[in-house]
């Protein structure tokens, strides 16, 4: 059964695909922002459906708001005049899934900045950022930040999400309700900064990530027919770890008040599900290779795709002058050397310790390989700093200067560590020069950085579009990242077997060239096909598909706080009204009136099952009436139900549903 918990905790709170190579498309302008009137004031009946429902409406431009926990931007501020300066980040998934919109789609962002801004500076820059960028900066107070982002997101959902559970305060952080309330105040502010940016109800809101997952609930309590559609990036827990957070139902309840949900791949999306199954009693079903969860009338629908790369970005990347350099003065660095390379943020799920441990044993066991294969683990640096994160640091350090102390030599090192923060276009050259990659993370949501490498290894040459023979691009992945699935050519490997690691990266040296061509091929296929601007669109498209019956649904909302949710009910359902069944009542000449017994007559949670006097009072006042015959209707046994109505004269009883009637 459904449950029906509703914690206030609103208190706590104060066609054709696009070129790709078009990397130059002009940023299209955007009219003034203006509220739209959609808005519900309360619980009631839809406005829309029972007065002007076809009244016109102006025509405007379709809108597409991007809500993210960070803008899409750089920034910088003169150290002397202290004039800020933002610039669209290009490399950023969400300026890259624009180029899956229609031409005739204006796009806002909505999100935090990554600089502090001075709040005497925060109106004046929020203006520019929109006129500018399109941009809606969202300024949370810093204490507020703090909790939300470094406290419950960082230290306890990211964790979880990953399959780590905070067994005691060594291991991970105890739940704390006061990062929650934090987090429910921020999502609040993000909803706050999205109503300011939908212009009519033909706009797409699109949310993203772990970070934002309540907004949901308060766009839905704000403007009921919002097209909402929701993608989470990180993995989803099974069942047995999920059920373990404290506000468990909270979020899924939250995350239901979307029209689209959209998934990496079919295992987290299969524990979603079963999330929603073993805790609120909602079951799926499959239609035609749709997934929906009927949710008090509405159809959510869920999506899985996992996200692509932009192709046309890698390949005008490579061209530059500066990645051509770098290539060459890599390839000349390690030349007669086999290259391995690896990019992990500095976190304790990317197995970075496991990997060195794997590469340290495939220099122990192989000989042949000493002084000839060379690992380039370029870190990047942490999102959020803490006590784990120093340790997993300190212990990849350690592992590396180890392993170069055994087996480097002069003008050797096995493993090159680059720690220092390195421009995007130097990570292209090292995908380009290297012709194995390895991925050895414990736990990841995606992880693009193996579509990257194969991109970057498969060249852009226009003379030839076939793949160069010379660069092929083999992959050693593990198995618990998310692209592992779509990556059949890959060694997949369990990156806690460290002999398990070391064997993968010797078969995948050892492979023929004519295997390792096939391979690539494969990989390149797929890659191309299933990129950013494909996956974008064809989100966009089933978010259209799960909205296309807003405006034939009669909608009551009802609940209060995280709980609460729209109930969409058929057009032609009508509000029960006191007054014209009174009316009908007392016209009639005779009446069959059945009552069902649990959770009718008697409370469902109540303790004692026995009819009380004031219910024995009212049905003996309906039995007394001539024109009116009365049943009690239960699954109950006739003996109970016999001497528990043996003062009401003239009751019909239908017991055991209706096996014995009286």
């Amino acid at each position: 059964m459904v449950s029906m918990s509703c914690p206030d905790l609103l208190s706590l709170s104060s066609a054709e695909l696009p070129d790709l190579t078009d990397l130059d498309r002009p940023v299209r302008p955007l009219p003034r922002v203006v509220t739209s009137p959609a808005l519900m004031s309360g619980p009631g009946w839809d406005p829309y459906i029972d007065s002007d429902s076809d009244s016109s409406t102006p025509v405007t431009r379709k809108r597409n708001i991007i809500v993210a926990n960070f803008l899409p931007l750089n920034s910088s501020k003169d150290p002397v005049t202290g004039k800020w300066t933002f610039t669209l980040d290009e490399d950023s998934l969400l300026v890259q899934l624009t180029y899956g919109f229609s031409d005739d789609t204006e796009t806002v962002y909505v999100g935090s900045l990554k600089a502090d801004i001075d709040p005497i500076d925060q109106e004046y820059i929020s203006q520019v950022l929109f006129k500018e960028h399109r941009c809606i900066p969202t300024f949370l107070p810093p204490e507020v930040h703090k909790k939300y982002y470094h406290g419950f997101c960082k230290q306890f959902l990211w964790p979880l999400f990953h399959y780590m559970l905070p067994i005691c305060l060594e291991k991970g952080e105890l739940y704390d309700r006061s990062l929650f309330q934090a987090y429910v105040s921020a999502n609040k502010i993000f909803s706050d900064k999205v109503m300011e940016g939908i212009n009519s109800d033909d706009d797409f809101v699109w949310v993203h990530d772990y970070h934002l997952m309540l907004v949901p609930t308060f766009l839905r309590k704000r403007l009921n027919r919002v097209k909402l559609g929701f993608f989470l990036h990180s993995p989803f827990p099974s069942s047995e770890i999920y059920r373990t957070l404290p506000v468990r139902e909270e979020i899924l309840k939250a995350l239901l008040n979307a029209d689209l949900i959209g998934f990496q791949t079919f295992d987290y999306a299969r524990h979603f599900l079963s999330c929603c199954s073993r805790m609120l009693g909602l079951e799926y079903q499959s239609k035609r290779g749709y997934i929906g969860i009927e949710y008090f009338g509405r159809t959510v629908s869920i999506k899985i795709l996992s996200v692509g790369v932009h192709v046309g970005r890698l390949e005008a990347v490579l061209k530059l002058p500066s990645t051509v350099s770098k290539i060459e003065e890599i390839g000349e660095r390690f030349k007669d050397r086999i290259l391995i390379v690896g990019v992990d943020d500095m976190d304790i799920f990317k197995g970075i310790s496991l990997k060195l441990l794997g590469f340290e044993l495939l220099l122990e066991k192989n000989l042949k390989l000493r002084g000839k294969v060379v690992l380039v683990q370029i870190v990047n640096p942490p999102r959020s700093m803490g006590k784990d994160v120093h340790e997993a640091r300190k212990e990849a350090v350690l592992v590396a200067e180890r392993i170069n102390s055994i087996y480097g030599s002069l003008g050797y090192n096995p493993v090159v560590l680059i720690e220092d923060p390195i421009p995007f276009y130097e990570k292209i050259a090292y995908y380009a020069s290297a012709e194995y990659c390895i991925v050895n993370a414990v736990r990841d949501g995606m992880n693009l950085v193996p579509y990257e490498y194969i991109i970057c290894r498969h060249g852009v040459s226009e003379e030839n579009p076939k793949p160069d023979l010379s660069h092929t691009s083999t992959l050693i992945v593990s198995e618990f990242v998310g692209c592992s699935p779509s990556l059949s050519g890959a060694f997949r490997v369990n990156p806690w077997s460290v002999d398990d690691v070391a064997d993968a990266l010797c078969r995948a040296i050892e492979l023929p060239m004519s295997e390792k061509q096939l391979r690539h091929e494969k990989h390149y296929k797929y890659v191309s096909s299933h990129h950013v601007a494909y996956w974008a669109q064809s989100f966009m498209q089933d978010l259209q598909r799960a909205c296309k019956d807003h405006y034939n649904r009669r909608c009551w909302s009802i609940g209060f706080g995280l709980g609460f949710r729209v109930v969409a009910l058929s057009p032609g359902f009508r509000k029960l009204s006191l007054d014209p069944v009174a009316s009908v009542y007392k016209r009639s000449a005779r009446r069959a009136i059945f009552l069902d017994y649990d959770g009718t007559i008697v409370p469902e949670s109540s303790i004692s099952k026995v009819p009380g006097k004031d219910v024995i009072a009212i049905l003996n006042s309906l039995c007394a009436d001539p024109k009116n015959t009365v049943f009690i209707v239960s699954g109950r046994g006739r003996e109970c139900l016999s001497e528990w109505f043996s003062s009401c004269e003239g009751i019909g009883i239908a017991a055991e549903h209706g096996y014995f009637v009286r």
